[in-house]
């Protein structure tokens, strides 16, 4: 059981306690290629047993986030969940369509952004949100981003919400996006809802709870039991699988492939670096066409990465 499983992340916890949900429901070792604060929801890819070895690929993928955008408020922490430092008047003209597509489209493209003061950003040492909590004034450092393409979803007059899809680059901050958006607009604003849609190559279409997990990984142990007890005289190791567990070779899937033999294989899994034609680059490994693991081409030497 090693690969990627997309979590479908509820409101209201951390990333770090869903690993723990997870590892404790799996029994094996968890762990994440980024978090999701709190108050968002939505796909959370985590890595499972020889999985974890993959994190460094799965690091700077884009992402794509449903977003709720309230006006005429602004909060201490860019969100729903902080103390509201500021309220403005929405005059109706700013709802307009033709008025809120403009300032999507002037939100677009590769930028400078300044995240949060609350984030986990750290500068010395300490985290942001760490100098926000004692009051302590701290230079924010901006980071470029790139916002690829937003699309309008709904205009809500009523509640003074606009709804739209974003995808962007790693180490955007959706809440300083929702307070440009406001200030494009002529007015004010905080991101009052949350949820990621997508993760690279994760689609939310994907995930499972960890209520529908627990659940069904419980069935799946009782099956895996039964199956034991029957073949309890066949030597032949019986491994409990779970469909939605996304195995490791998936995830190298568009890379070019290289067939070891037997004996190359050896020197390749004690570390000697095999001679090679292929261009450099990160290769799926093959023994007798059984999945080893990824090696990396460089120079025309391959030498061992991931294994499993």
């Amino acid at each position: 059981m090693d690969g990627i499983i997309i979590i479908n992340k509820p409101q209201n916890c951390t990333s770090h306690d869903i690993v723990y949900k997870v590892k404790k429901i799996l029994n094996k070792k968890v762990g994440h290629t980024g978090t999701l604060d709190p108050m968002a929801t939505g796909v959370l890819p985590l890595l499972i047993g020889k999985g974890t070895l993959c994190s460094k690929y799965l690091i700077e993928h884009d992402k794509i986030y449903k977003v709720t955008l309230q006006l005429g408020k602004k909060t201490d922490t860019a969100d729903e969940e902080g103390n509201i430092i500021e309220e403005r008047k929405v005059e109706k003209d700013i709802l307009k369509k033709e008025n809120v597509l403009k300032a999507i489209k002037q939100c677009e493209g590769e930028q400078i952004q300044t995240p949060p003061i609350y984030s986990a950003i750290k500068v010395k040492g300490k985290k942001l949100y760490e100098y926000a909590r004692q009051g302590k004034e701290v230079e924010i450092p901006k980071r470029k981003i790139n916002i690829y393409k937003i699309e309008l979803l709904n205009i809500n007059e009523e509640n003074l919400q606009i709804e739209f899809s974003v995808h962007c680059s790693k180490g955007t901050y959706i809440r300083s996006l929702c307070e440009d958006l406001a200030k494009k607009l002529g007015n004010i604003g905080y991101m009052a809802k949350l949820e990621r849609t997508r993760v690279g190559q994760f689609d939310i279409k994907n995930s499972i709870t960890i209520e529908e997990l627990e659940k069904d990984y419980k069935n799946n142990s009782k099956q895996e039991n039964i199956k034991r007890i029957e073949n309890i005289d066949n030597q032949e190791s019986l491994k409990l699988e779970l469909p939605y567990i996304i195995p490791v070779e998936k995830i190298f899937e568009k890379n070019e492939k290289v067939e070891l033999s037997k004996y190359k294989l050896k020197l390749f899994l004690n570390g000697v670096k095999i001679t090679s034609n292929n261009l450099d680059g990160v290769y799926r490994v093959y023994c007798d066409k059984k999945f080893i693991g990824t090696g990396i081409i460089k120079e025309k030497l391959l030498k061992r990465d991931v294994i499993i």
